[in-house]
Parts: C-alpha cells; structure tokens; sequence
C-alpha cells in the first residue's frame, strides 16, 4: 500500500468511526436533524420553482436570463467554495493535530499536503450539493429536461469542486507564509476596515434616487450575467458542459468535462509542488510566531483601559474571552465572513435597485433580512457561545478558585456575547433599512428585533451552555453535536420563527391593505408586547438554570 493510499484509508477509518458516534447520540437529534434537511431541501426547491416561474412570466428578458442563470448560479458558488475552502484547508494544514504526528512519520511533505487537500475537498463541499441538488431538480422541472440531467451535473461537479478548493487552498498557504504580522498587520488591517466603512458611507450617500418607476431591475444584474458567460472561468465550462449533453452534443460536452478534470488534475499538481515549497515554513512560522525575541504589546489594552470601570473580576473575564476569541483565527474568520458577506449584500442594495420597489416589497425584503441576520446568529451562537464554558476544559477548576462567584462568571459571558451580538446585528439591520429606505416605523421594529433577538440568543446560548457544561470534551463540534447543543438550536430557531413572523404578517397585511390602519397598530402593539414577554424569558430563564447548575457544582 503506497504512503497516500494509508492516508485515505486512516480519513476513511475516521470517518467510520465518527457514523458510528453519530450511532450512540439521541434520537432526538438525528429526527430534528433529518427533519431539518429534508425541510430545507423542499424548502429551496420550491424557492427556485417559484423564482423560474417568475422570470418567465417576464418574457423575453426572463427567458434570457434563464438560459443564462445556470452558469449564474455556478458562478455564484465558485465563490462560496473558494472562501469556505480557505478556512477548511487552514484547519486541515496548520490547526490539525494530526499534523505533528504524521510529519515524524514516513510521509513526505507533498503527500501530507496533497492528503489534506482532498480532505478539505470533501468538508467545504457537503453544503454545495445541498444547495446544487433543488437548483438542480427545480431547472430540470421547469424546462423540461431528461433524467441524464441531473448524472451530467455531478459528473461536472466533482472535478468543478477540486478546482475551487484548490484555489482556496492555495490562498490560504500563501497567507499564513507571507502575511505580514505585527505593527503592519495591524495597519494593514485598519486601512482595510476604514476603506471598507468609506465606501459604505459613500454608497449610503451619494446613491442616486429613482428617476423611472418602469425602470427594470434586471439593467443591474447585467455585469453579472456577462460575467458568467466569461469563457475562461471554470463555472462557464461547467454549465455549457452539462447544457451540451443534454442537448446531445457528444463532441461538446466531453470536451468541456475533459478541460474541468484537466484543470482539477493540475489544481492538485499546484497545490501539491507550492505545498513542498512553502508549507514547513508557514507551519513553523505560525507555530514560532514572527520570531522576534522582544515581548509584544498586550492584545487589547486599550480596550482593558476602557472597561476600568467595570468590577475587576468582571474586567479580567471579559478580556481573557476576547483575547482567546482574537487569538484564534479559526473563530474570528467565520464570524467575519459571514457577517461581512451580509454586510456586502446589504450595502449593494441599491445596486439592484431594490429600493425602487413598492412598500410592499421593500418591507418584505427587510424582513428576509432580519430571517438571514437571526439565522446566522443562530448558528454562530450555536456555534461560538454555547460551548464557550466547557471549553474552559480541565482549568475550569481556576475560575473556581478565583476571586468571584460562578454568577458573575456566567454573567461576564453573557454580557460580552450579548455586546458583540447586539452590534453586529444592529448595524447590519441599519444598513439594510438605509439601503432600502424603508419607512421609520420598519427600521423601528427592525432594529428592536436585532435587538431583541440578540438578548434572548445570548442568554440562551450561555445558560444553556452553563447546564449541559461537558468538561471533558475539547472538541468544539462535539460539545455542539450533543443533546444540550440542539436543544439550544432548536430553540434558538423557534424563538426567531415566533417573534419575526408576527411583525411580517402585520406589516405585509398591511401594505396590502387588508387590514386596515387601526388594527394594523393593534396588531404591531401585540406583537411588541410578545417580543418584549418572550425575549426575557428566552433570556432570564436558562441564565437562573446555568447559576444553579454551576452553583451546585463541585470543581
């Protein structure tokens, strides 16, 4: 057996040894979990049958435009593979600790490379089929094609895969050995964040008003469209590929599938020579740190000057979490893009001139908005808040013995998680309301919902956190993957379905006009009063249940 073959064989071993801890978990989690998918997938699919429906209902600009969305569509999640790749290969390269033991071992450096690649293929491309599958299936509905359609796209997809996981990987090696670090990181950093926060500025300014209501929208998505048919980037050669052979072009569609698997071949080839090159390096350049002997600066001191006023027990907690959030760049990634994708969306608004819609439709987008903000914040709260305190692992016995009560412990976490998660939220929901101009009782409400959901994700997240604390665990995904980790899923999901479709419904009724304004007002004072009500029991009760459990606890 060569040294690579050993290599899948042990991911192989690895992952049947993770079906079979899947085996042992409540039932509960794997029914929510498959009711969840199959929800989410039916869910998708009729989103796109409705979206084909409406462009041809347009004519002859919609049926353009459906010719042209296929390879929209794969544009599209080019992009999303090659950023969800840069931080999957990062925690296969550089965060693994597999690593170190396999680099004593008989493997060379490009087939330790060229193994996490492919691993990191396969963990940032599982959400692509789930989104591919109903485009897929909704496409080949509306326009009538064979079965074969379907066998032509994954055969298309897998090598399209490798390509873009391959750019990412690349991306993500030359990052970690040649980023600057320190003083210029820092600088590099700030300059970025001040360009990024000038240009929204700029956009929210200086966006020119509608001058035509007849005006299509579509005049914006053109640069896209073009893009898109732009015949050297692989997403092009993929769509034209599966078109051709399901039109019966034999000659075509082989080619174009052979110039994708060329490519992939050659992606892997890439990554595994600069792997040989740079990778020991960056591996030791991040683990070494930037090698100078003198001591840094303490991470975030002015940020400990500005608390001074807080208690002192309350001060050191919250700096020690944030310093540990900063220090990991695994954590402060995902939060930065996903967050900065919104934000980006939100910004470009106005480019597809969403703003010159009716009421009705710019209060329907806003509430769109407030759904993927809260769902995003469901998930990292999930994801990031939750296991925060069983994280703490085998020194959690040093916050015991420390000078403060598990309360304030507990407390301290949920202030941070809270402050970080209401300003987020609130200036992306700012964002989109300016973009959209929306009425002043909208962005009202819309800001209270960030707001509010916010406080009770928080509160959840943290205090149930605190009663399903799992010490022994220091795996992340595992603490998530557990009974208290989907309950708190679960109802973080729940508690945005209550509080988001009540304002909805009233707003959209109203736009409609078949309520009229008096009872328009009566409803949106319900569902204040219901927002208020549910958001500090959401909140109070699993904080009083996570101090009684940590309080009762012998460490």
């Amino acid at each position: 057996m060569s040294a690579l073959a050993s290599l899948f064989r042990r991911t192989w071993y690895s992952t049947r040894g993770l079906r079979r801890i899947a085996e042992r978990h409540s039932r509960f989690k794997a029914a929510f979990i498959g009711l969840f998918v199959l929800a989410f997938e039916v869910g998708l699919f009729v989103l796109f049958a409705e979206g084909f429906q409406f462009l041809s209902k347009l004519g002859g600009i919609g049926l353009v435009i459906i010719r042209r969305l296929f390879s929209l569509f794969f544009l599209g999640l080019s992009f999303m593979l090659v950023i969800s790749s840069i931080i999957t290969s990062y925690a296969a390269l550089y965060r693994s600790e597999e690593i170190p033991f396999l680099s004593v071992r008989p493997y060379s450096t490009s087939q330790i490379v060229l193994a996490k690649f492919l691993e990191s293929c396969l963990l940032s491309s599982w959400a692509f089929f789930f989104v591919i599958i109903p485009f897929v299936g909704a496409y080949a509905q509306h326009e009538d094609l064979s079965p074969f359609f379907s066998l032509w796209t994954l055969l298309f997809s897998l090598p399209f895969v490798v390509v873009c996981s391959g750019c990412g990987t690349l991306i993500s090696m030359l990052i970690v050995r040649f980023a600057p670090r320190g003083r210029t990181l820092k600088r590099l950093v700030t300059c970025f964040a001040v360009a990024v926060l000038a240009a929204v500025v700029w956009a929210v300014g200086t966006a020119q008003k509608p001058s035509d209501e007849t005006a299509l929208v579509l005049s914006s998505l053109i640069p896209g469209l073009r893009l898109s048919s732009y015949p050297l980037l692989p997403s092009w050669w993929v769509s034209e590929g599966i078109i051709s052979l399901t039109r019966g072009q034999w000659v075509r569609g082989p080619v174009l599938w052979a110039v994708v698997c060329a490519n992939a071949l050659m992606m892997c080839l890439v990554v595994e020579r600069l792997g040989i090159v740079i990778f020991n390096d960056g591996l030791q350049r991040m683990r070494t740190g930037s090698g100078r002997s003198r001591r840094g600066r303490i991470l975030f001191g002015r940020l400990e000057r500005i608390l001074s006023p807080c208690a002192n027990d309350i001060r050191a907690l919250i700096m020690k979490d944030v310093r540990v959030f900063f220090r990991d760049p695994l954590q402060w990634s995902q939060f930065l893009i996903f967050f900065g994708l919104l934000g980006i969306y939100f910004a470009s608004l106005r480019s597809f001139q969403y703003d010159r819609l009716d009421d009705m439709w710019r209060s329907l987008i806003t509430f769109l908005n407030i759904f993927s903000i809260a769902t995003v914040m469901c998930s990292l709260s999930s994801r990031f808040i939750y296991p925060q305190l069983s994280l703490e692992g085998q020194g959690f016995w040093v916050l015991g013995l420390a000078p403060t009560t598990m309360g304030r412990i507990l407390m301290s976490k949920f202030i941070m998680s809270f402050i970080g998660m209401a300003t987020i939220s609130c200036t992306l929901m700012y964002l989109s309301t300016e973009m959209l101009r929306v009425d002043a009782a909208v962005q009202f409400i819309a800001m209270s919902l960030a707001l509010a959901i916010s406080l009770a994700v928080s509160g959840m997240s943290t205090g149930l956190g605190a009663v399903f604390i799992d010490l022994k665990q220091r795996n992340p995904a595992a603490i998530v993957s557990g009974f208290g980790g989907t309950l708190n899923l679960v109802l973080s999901l729940a508690y945005m379905l209550l509080v988001v479709v009540p304002f909805a419904a009233v707003f959209h009724l109203s736009f409609l006009g078949t309520i009229d304004p008096r009872s328009a007002d009566t409803g949106i004072a319900l569902a204040v009063a219901w927002l208020v009500f549910l958001s500090i029991l959401s909140a109070l009760i699993p904080l009083r249940l996570g101090r009684r459990h940590l309080a009762s606890r012998d460490y």
